[in-house]
């Protein structure tokens, strides 16, 4: 894609899926506004007349089953791919996103102060020994600091996962099965941080598990 995308975006595509339209979004009370939202591979469709509004602190809680378009979705509201038709407004910072995809998104041949220094260099996040340091402790990392990633389990790696989508404080979590391998003991840490973060952070979470963050919700998306 040519020339710079505004950080606060309005996207747009018309029905024949052949040009795209970038603006900066106007600010409305609503981190997300969908309208309409289509999303095509070749001829296959993977959403149509999607709509939903994500207001600022709102959690939408996004379910269905699999192959429904949930992860499809997702990266949508990331910003990570563009919508085939209808609109899809993020008034975000896209530095200000926090992502949990299916993959961890580490680097397996660092260590997990390794993988999180680089992120938060990456992020100009200041003092970020400290935030690093206190994101391991509570996640149960903090022995595990000087250990490749390579060598951690599945679970482990999502709390790595977790770490670093949370390191630089967005506005916007956007997760995709965050309890993913996750034993009780990190399921319950997720849940805390879940709760702390209500009211002061937007969220989109897709989950094949709704009870666990039902509570948390104030919109429900079920898509077919």
């Amino acid at each position: 894609m040519a020339g710079t995308v505004p950080d606060r975006l309005l996207l747009e595509r018309d029905e024949g899926g052949t040009t795209a339209e970038y603006r900066t979004a106007e600010y409305s009370s609503d981190v997300i506004r969908a309208r309409g939202l289509e999303k095509r591979f070749g001829d296959r469709r993977v959403l149509r007349g999607v709509e939903f509004d994500v207001p600022r602190a709102g959690f939408l809680l996004v379910t269905g089953p699999n192959g429904s378009g949930k992860t499809t979705l997702l990266r949508l509201c990331a910003g990570l791919a563009v919508p085939s038709a209808g609109e899809l407004s993020c008034d975000v910072d896209r530095r200000r996103i926090g992502f949990l995809a299916h993959e961890p998104l580490v680097y397996r041949e660092l260590t997990a102060i390794e993988n999180l220094d680089l992120y938060g260099r990456l992020y100009r996040i200041a003092e970020r020994r400290e935030r690093i340091g206190m994101l391991l402790e509570r996640f149960g990392l903090w022995d595990e600091r000087r250990t490749r990633a390579g060598s951690y389990s599945r679970g482990m790696l999502q709390r790595l996962a977790l770490c670093r989508a949370l390191l630089h404080e967005p506005e916007l979590l956007v997760f995709d099965e965050p309890f993913n391998a996750l034993d009780e003991e990190g399921s319950a840490l997720l849940e805390h941080e879940l709760s702390e973060r209500r009211g002061h952070s937007a969220f989109v979470v897709a989950t094949h598990d709704p009870e666990r963050v039902r509570t948390f919700a104030t919109a429900h998306l079920a898509l077919a």
